[in-house]
């Protein structure tokens, strides 16, 4: 039987990032985490899920046992109280528990920042976090990294963000300090290499992408891929107070995680230290192939809504309606609203509502269905359209089907990649409207699902 590993902050970017390419290389994964239902409907088929906090040792005593490697992938930085003082306790709970349970290894993902700096309170914790759970006694092996880019990124959604909502920046001072960035891929050959060291491997790691930029020249070149024009106004200071703030307004982040982030990238997070390049057989890309990659994995960070239903049918009951759905089926809820989409889109020169589909009961990748084409497609299990009406911007909708005890869970998903002002208007515009019908249409497909299975 295949070791054990187990994954704390599956619920986070990275920790969400590794556990499917653990899953995809055949490991056996158990999960820890606060809330098991999100993790089980992003569908982790393959993974015990259990749950538990790394604050309540019980918990984490158990989730341990018979574990052979462990992944510390957590963080307070969004906790209200002292973040600080919760991560140090969360390490000394996690460290002691692994040492109980006979862990061979700690793998821990901290930040960048030489300790001859003045560091922040977050670099700072989280240097402290991997001393804490190095002295207890299990080998660690610790990544500090700078800026994660990968469509999720807390990083690199704030730099998305920036870019396509304002045409013009403020720049304060933290955006010409340099770093180091690494991408998600880069990232997480390192985790996974981290499995094979020697068992008496215990050491730090800084990684990084193969080149220098700042979080300017970042904004910049993200722009310049997505070809957008935009104008940055440099200013002499910027509280990172004032700058959460405006974070805040203007992009996803809460103001008080924008503080933090932003107290942190006011210092340069560069890789010092070149033994990961010795020991390890990665070759990081750059800032650039990491944009791109980023920028092709979907749409991971454009506006979007999200719902979801319970259904008490098996996933293949649960999928029918969805694999049937357009054409003479129709689309479940309000059809005359979309007929009137439909007409509208003919009006502007679209494709309008007449297409229709190949077949009433298959699909398959690239059919029409509709105003809408086949992205992607998984039976029983998947299925991703992408708008072809006149928009501006570009539309997906896609459902996700995940069995879970007794049943199945319906998940839908409409993003927008808005294009300028007036695509975010429209977004908003539409977004009521949009509300009551695709709650109505996951009402009727759930339903229908349901009624199959009767």
């Amino acid at each position: 039987m295949k070791p054990l590993i187990l994954v704390t902050g599956a619920t986070g970017y990275v920790g969400g990032e590794l556990l499917k390419a653990l899953l995809a290389g055949g490991h056996r994964v158990r999960c820890l985490a606060r809330r098991p239902e999100v993790l089980r409907a992003r569908g982790t088929a393959g993974a015990e899920v259990v749950s538990g906090d790394v604050l309540d040792a019980a918990s984490v005593r158990a989730a341990m046992a018979g574990v052979d490697a462990a992944y510390y992938l957590v963080h307070s930085m969004s906790s209200a109280g002292s973040f600080e003082e919760q991560d140090r306790v969360g390490a000394r709970v996690f460290g002691d528990a692994a040492r109980e349970a006979g862990v061979r290894r700690i793998v821990y993902l901290g930040g960048l920042g030489g300790s001859d700096q003045e560091l922040s309170a977050h670099l700072r914790s989280r240097h402290e976090v991997g001393e804490i759970l190095r002295s207890s006694g299990v080998p660690v092996v610790e990544f500090r990294a700078s800026v994660v880019i990968g469509a999720g990124s807390l990083s690199f959604e704030m730099i998305r963000a920036l870019v396509e909502r304002l045409p013009a920046m403020i720049a304060p001072r933290w955006v010409s300090v340099p770093a180091q960035p690494i991408a998600i891929a880069d990232l997480l050959s390192y985790l996974l290499a981290a499995l094979d060291l020697p068992p008496e491997t215990s050491r730090v790691f800084e990684i990084g992408g193969r080149d220098r930029v700042s979080y300017g020249g970042l904004m910049r070149e993200y722009a310049r891929q997505r070809g957008l024009r935009r104008l940055v106004i440099s200013v002499p200071v910027l509280t990172p107070r004032l700058s959460s703030l405006w974070l805040a307004l203007v992009t996803p982040l809460y103001a008080r995680v924008g503080r933090k982030l932003i107290d942190s990238i006011r210092h340069a997070t560069v890789v010092e230290d070149q033994s990961a390049s010795t020991e390890f057989r990665i070759r990081p890309c750059g800032f650039r192939e990491a944009i791109a990659a980023a920028l092709s994995t979907g749409t991971y960070g454009f506006v979007s809504d999200t719902k979801s239903v319970r259904v008490d049918a098996a996933p293949s009951e649960a999928f029918g309606p969805i694999r049937r759905i357009g054409g003479a089926t129709g689309w479940y809820y309000a059809n005359w609203l979309w007929r009137l989409r439909g007409a509208l889109d003919l009006l502007a020169g679209g494709v309008g509502m007449k297409r229709g589909r190949r077949h009433p009961d298959e699909l398959r990748v690239g059919d029409t269905v509709d105003c809408w084409r086949v992205e992607a497609f998984e039976p029983n299990r998947r299925l991703r359209l992408a708008a072809e009406m006149k928009l501006p911007g570009r539309a997906w909708l896609e459902f996700e089907v995940n069995g879970e005890a007794g049943g199945s869970r319906v998940i839908q998903t409409a993003t927008f990649d808005p294009r300028g002002v007036l695509g975010r208007a429209y977004w908003y515009l539409v977004y009521p409207l949009h509300q009551l019908v695709f709650k109505g249409m996951l009402r009727q497909i759930a339903a229908a699902g349901s009624s199959r299975a009767s």
